[in-house]
């Protein structure tokens, strides 16, 4: 193969490598046994969010060494970074989940700040658990650089007693055992076993979810969203995401090339096809934003009432993401609705070609039982709909894939936090029929926005899943099932309609209409604002109370800048 040649010139790094007033600069790649070819060669970051907090992460060091191999034999000198992340399942159902959307902004910024501050030309992210993969996938759309992204691969599903189980047992078991329908050894036996290696939850919660999003959308390999984490296939995706990289410089191809409005929907496809998690309602209007397109919940919601639910996976079906990848993967998902016109074909991607050029060699695989065609869908609506009402006027969403009933009638049970209403479950102090309530927990109020999947795990394991409903200014983990409705919207700490419920106010959900409603007046409403003002929020200091100083609408993603629509200059152009 004839060595590429890159013209430094035009490249970010050339403000770190060239000329004798980089003789400083230089001497520091120097100290790190940078030869002199390798020094001026294209510099390429190679972003993880590797850590030890959790087994979503683990493998990503290992996985950055192939793209780093990649990076080196297409004549690039790749640099090795790593940020933060949040690992939802170990911060679930305490203070720590206010962490967690935070660190998608966090995510977003210090990959940015890194590529910034040292000039570099290209980029490869690697992410494993929830927030890590849209905080990447926003930090390459922002930056705008010549970017692949690669998912670091999911968990193989723990055997319990003959059967596959993950992570999303274990929280209902919680709540079995809250009922007295487990003892302590039975539980410890299941803890034991749910989760046996690498890689994020298995089933089509938000992590997976994003990773099929990270295909359809453009922004990584085809195929490379599949394999789990210990499988030696990943290390060869990442050798040749590095590859990719390169060719991408070569061609300068960037992201903004890539994602446009119809990749976005081409994205929010994937996740209704999916039964995804609601959490796709936040991250892809952050996305949209990082590129100054309007895209915001309801965008994302009319998407998703149009398009198939066609896959059996957890925790609306049976199967998990290594079930979905022996399958077929990603790919068989984008190939059926392609062929059926729910997917936007001329879109590029980082292979350089269209999704139809990628989709030419995709054949349909009759063999199996958890892709179905899409004109033989589960439902011909998405497995993820928008709300809206006089409860809601900004919106809200709940996941229906799995759900058995899509209308609710019941009285508010209001909670002024998540840990009121675990309480509440954990003591059965409800009764069937209620719609719970928990207010403050919002992006702005709670700070952070928290998931409830504690709570709602719970009241599964008491069998009592499918007789409540539960509605929340916060967020719902993709492994949440039941009528829960998360992202209402205005939210509680700024006088949203959630703020003035009371316990025993008759709220009406319909997953079929659309609909979020309470049966009071305006009158009403208006009486019960006199005299309002928000509960301060117990967070007051720290990166968690700048984030709530900063932070927008849950609808529009929430987002704390004002995005590519404020943009004077690219980092790529300078």
């Amino acid at each position: 193969m004839n060595k590429p040649v890159f013209d430094k010139s035009k490249l970010p790094s050339r403000h770190v490598t060239e000329g004798p007033e980089r003789a400083p600069h230089r001497s520091y790649l120097y100290a790190m046994g940078l030869t002199e070819e390798e020094i001026h060669q294209p510099l390429v970051g190679v972003a993880t969010a590797w850590n030890e907090a959790a087994p979503c992460n683990i493998s990503l060091s290992r996985q950055a060494q192939s793209v780093k191999r990649g990076v080196s034999e297409s004549h690039g000198t790749p640099r090795e970074f790593t940020t933060i992340t949040v690992t939802d399942g170990i911060a679930m159902g305490h203070e720590g989940m206010k962490s967690s959307l935070v660190s998608r902004e966090v995510i977003a910024d210090s990959v940015e700040l890194t590529i910034r501050g040292h000039s570099y030309d290209a980029m490869v992210c690697l992410a494993g658990c929830d927030k890590s993969l849209p905080g990447m996938m926003m930090a390459m759309l922002r930056l705008n650089v010549p970017a692949v992204f690669m998912y670091g691969g999911s968990i193989l599903p723990g055997k319990f007693r003959g059967k596959d189980v993950t992570v999303v047992d274990l929280f209902e078991a919680v709540g079995q055992h809250a009922a007295g329908t487990i003892d302590d050894a039975y539980l410890h036996e299941l803890e034991c076993v749910a989760c046996p290696s690498a890689g994020a939850c298995g089933g089509q919660y938000t992590a997976n979810t994003m990773a099929c999003v990270s295909e359809a959308i453009g922004l990584a390999l085809p195929g490379s969203a599949g394999a789990p984490a210990p499988y030696e296939s990943r290390d060869e995706y990442a050798f040749e995401s590095g590859k990719a990289v390169m060719d991408l410089l070569a061609r300068n191809l960037r992201p903004r090339d890539i994602v446009t409005r119809k990749s976005l929907e081409n994205a929010a496809r994937i996740v209704a096809a999916t039964g995804g998690s609601t959490n796709a309602a936040l991250h892809l209007p952050a996305m949209a934003n990082e590129l100054g397109i309007e895209f915001d919940l309801w965008d994302v919601a009319e998407i998703f009432r149009s398009t198939p639910y066609i896959t059996d996976l957890k925790p609306g079906g049976q199967y998990v993401a290594k079930d979905m990848f022996e399958a077929g993967g990603v790919q068989l998902v984008i190939k059926t609705l392609y062929e059926h016109g729910y997917i936007h074909g001329d879109c590029l991607t980082v292979t350089g070609k269209t999704i139809a050029e990628n989709l030419e060699n995709v054949v349909w695989n009759p063999n199996q039982v958890v892709v179905r065609e899409a004109n033989n869908p589960f439902s011909t609506t998405g497995g993820v709909v928008g709300l809206r009402g006089n409860l809601a006027p900004e919106g809200a969403i709940v996941k229906i894939a799995g759900m058995k009933r899509l209308q609710h009638t019941g009285p508010a049970r209001v909670f002024e936090c998540e840990e009121d209403a675990f309480a509440a479950v954990e003591s059965r102090s409800y009764n069937e029929g209620d719609v719970f309530v928990i207010r403050y927990e919002g992006a702005k109020g709670g700070p952070g926005m928290r998931e409830m999947l504690a709570t709602t795990a719970a009241l599964y394991g008491q069998g009592m899943g499918e007789k409540v409903a539960l509605i929340t200014d916060g967020r719902f983990s993709g492994a949440t099932r039941g009528f829960c409705v998360g992202h209402v919207g205005p939210e509680a700490a700024v006088g949203g309609p959630i703020a003035f419920l009371r316990d025993g106010d008759i709220i009406t959900l319909d997953a079929e209409t659309g609909s979020i409603d309470v049966a009071l007046t305006e009158a009403e409403f208006a009486e019960r604002k006199k005299g309002w003002a928000p509960k301060e929020p117990d967070i007051t200091t720290g990166a968690i109370w700048k984030y709530a100083q900063l932070v927008g609408p849950a609808y529009k993603g929430a987002v704390t800048h004002p995005g590519a629509k404020a943009e004077k200059k690219i980092y790529a152009d300078i």
